[in-house]
């Protein structure tokens, strides 16, 4: 994980899907976990999905709250 990756977590859209236009930061974590056992895609949009699917998990989704915009 890079340090400036909770910020795309925040401002991130997701380019595809049935919640394409949300946040990563805002996917539900059902999505989440779809993805965790289907495997995630490649590239940098399935980096930031399994960082966000590890920290839904883990009940931390409440870490990225000072880095949202207010």
């Amino acid at each position: 994980m890079h340090p400036e990756d909770l910020q795309r977590l925040v401002t991130t859209v997701m380019p595809y899907g049935k919640h394409k236009g949300r946040l990563i930061a805002d996917l539900p974590g059902q999505y989440l976990n779809w993805f965790a056992r289907e495997g995630f895609p490649p590239g940098d949009i399935g980096r930031l999905l399994a960082l966000m699917q590890e920290l839904d998990h883990n009940g931390l989704s409440s870490l990225l709250d000072p880095l949202r915009k207010t």
